[in-house]
C-alpha cells in the first residue's frame, strides 16, 4: 500500500470531509445529547497559496483584513490590519514569539491608532458569538522561510490565521504516531516561523487521536483525545474540531508560565477542561455553595484551578468577584503565580502574611488572591459578607478540616467553596 493511498485518502480526506459538514449530534457517555457545530470551509492548496501571497506568507490576507475590520469596527482600517499582519508574521521564531501570537488571540495585543493617538487592544477572535469568526481548512500547506520548506498535512485557520495543524499517518503504520511526532519536531526545527503562530497540533493514524501544544514536542505531553463521546475516528475528529471547542481550546485552555526564566507552554487535558467547565457551572448555581473535584496525583490540578479562577473572574455574571486560591507552600513558592498577569489575569495578589490577607479581605479586594490556609488563623468573623467570593481549596480533605477551616468559613461565610482532593 502506498503512503499516498494510506494517508492522504484514508486519513486526510475523511478529516476534511467530516469538518466540512455543518453539524453533528452525539449522545455522551452520561446520556446527554451533544450538538456539534462544524462547517469548516475547505480551501484548496493552490487557493490557499494565493490567499497567503506565496509560500512565505502565513495568513489568508484578504480574509484576515476583512475580519479585523469587522471585529474592530471602531478603529481598524485596511492599513492598520496590514500592519497587524506584519506584526504577526514577524514574531520571534520561538516559544517567546508563540506567546506573543497567543496574546493577540486573547485580545491582549495592541496597535497604535494614529487618529486617536493611543494604543488599542485588537480583537482577534469573537469568543462570545463564535459564528462571527471564519473557519477554514486546507491541506498540503507548503511553507518556506527561504532556507527550508515544510508541508503540514492539514492546517486549520480562524479569521485567516493558521492556528492548528493535524499530522496524519496511515493506520497500517505501527509506529504511526511516533513518526507523525517526528514530523512535527522537524517542522519546529526547520520552519519555526510558522510554528510561532500555530498554537495546537494533533496526530492521528485513525486508531488513536492525540493532541498537544506547539513548542511541546515531548511524547509525555501528548494527550489522548477521548472526550464525552467514546468511539470511532469520526466522532473523535468532530468533537475535537467543534467550532466552539476550538475557540475555547485556544483562548481558555492554553497557558504560558515562566519559571526560573524559562517560558513553558501548557495545554489542558480533557479531564482538566471538563473540571473547569464543571467548576464554572457550580459557581453559577446560586443554590449550591460547595463542590468537590476528585483528582489523581500529577493530574495538573494547579493549572485547572488557575484556569477556573480566570474563567470566574472574566465572567460578567459574577459581577467583579474575588477568587481565593488556597495552595500549599511548594506551589506558592514555585513562581507560577508571579506570571499570571501576563496571561491576562489582572489584580493578582499573593498574600504575604496574615495581616496582608486580612487587609485584602477587609478592603474588599477583587480579582485573584493566592494564599495558604494558615494565613486564616485568628481571622475575625464576617470580615467580608459578599456572596461573589469563590474559594478554590487544594487538598481540601485536610485543608478545611479543624480550627483553620472554621476560621476560613467564619471569615467569609457567604463564599462558595470548591475543593480539590486526591482522597476518595
Amino acid at each position: 500500500m502506498s503512503s499516498l493511498g494510506g494517508e492522504r485518502y484514508a486519513v486526510q480526506k475523511p478529516i476534511i470531509n467530516y469538518v466540512k459538514e455543518q453539524s453533528a449530534e452525539y449522545i455522551s457517555q452520561d446520556g446527554n445529547k451533544i450538538f456539534i457545530k462544524l462547517g469548516w470551509e475547505y480551501v484548496s492548496p493552490d487557493e490557499a497559496l494565493r490567499l497567503r501571497g506565496g509560500k512565505m506568507g502565513l495568513v489568508f490576507k484578504e480574509i484576515f483584513i476583512n475580519q479585523m475590520q469587522r471585529l474592530n469596527s471602531g478603529f481598524m482600517d485596511h492599513l492598520l490590519a496590514e500592519e497587524v499582519i506584519k506584526k504577526l508574521e514577524t514574531v520571534l521564531p520561538n516559544i517567546e514569539g508563540n506567546f506573543t501570537a497567543w496574546k493577540y488571540l486573547k485580545g491582549l495585543g495592541t496597535i497604535f491608532v494614529p487618529g486617536e493617538k493611543r494604543e488599542r487592544n485588537i480583537k482577534f477572535l469573537d469568543t462570545e458569538d463564535v459564528d462571527r469568526n471564519t473557519f477554514h481548512v486546507t491541506d498540503e500547506f507548503e511553507f518556506t522561510n527561504g532556507t527550508k520548506t515544510i508541508r503540514p498535512d492539514i492546517v486549520f485557520l480562524v479569521n485567516g490565521v493558521p492556528l492548528l495543524l493535524i499530522e496524519t499517518k496511515a493506520a497500517y503504520k505501527i509506529e504511526g504516531i511516533s513518526e507523525a511526532l517526528e514530523q512535527v519536531k522537524r517542522y519546529h526545527r526547520e520552519c519555526p516561523e510558522l510554528l510561532a503562530v500555530l498554537q495546537v497540533y494533533a496526530l492521528t493514524h485513525i486508531l488513536k487521536y492525540y493532541y498537544s501544544a506547539t513548542w511541546n514536542t515531548s511524547e509525555k505531553l501528548l494527550f489522548n483525545w477521548k472526550e464525552e463521546v467514546s468511539g470511532d475516528f469520526e466522532s473523535l475528529v468532530k468533537t475535537f474540531l467543534d467550532r466552539e471547542r476550538v475557540i475555547k481550546l485556544l483562548v481558555d485552555f492554553i497557558m504560558f508560565t515562566r519559571q526560573d526564566d524559562e517560558l513553558k507552554k501548557v495545554i489542558l487535558r480533557p479531564h482538566q477542561m471538563r473540571a473547569v467547565n464543571k467548576i464554572v457551572e457550580r459557581a453559577e448555581d446560586s443554590t449550591k455553595k460547595r463542590g468537590l473535584i476528585w483528582h489523581t496525583q500529577g493530574s495538573g490540578k494547579t493549572y485547572t484551578m488557575i484556569v477556573a479562577a480566570q474563567k470566574i473572574i472574566e465572567n460578567p455574571i459574577f459581577e467583579n468577584p474575588t477568587v481565593i486560591m488556597l495552595v500549599d507552600r511548594n506551589e506558592l513558592e514555585s513562581q507560577l503565580f508571579g506570571n499570571l498577569a501576563a496571561l491576562g489575569i489582572e489584580n493578582v495578589e499573593v498574600a504575604e502574611s496574615k495581616k496582608h490577607l486580612q487587609n485584602l479581605l477587609s478592603r474588599d479586594r477583587r480579582g485573584l488572591i493566592v494564599t495558604m490556609i494558615h494565613k486564616f488563623e485568628d481571622m475575625p468573623e464576617n470580615i467580608n459578607l459578599r456572596k461573589n467570593i469563590f474559594v478554590l481549596v487544594d487538598e481540601a480533605h485536610r485543608t478545611t478540616g479543624g480550627k483553620l477551616g472554621n476560621f476560613l468559613m467564619g471569615a467569609i461565610p457567604n463564599a462558595t467553596y470548591i475543593g480539590f482532593t486526591g482522597t476518595p
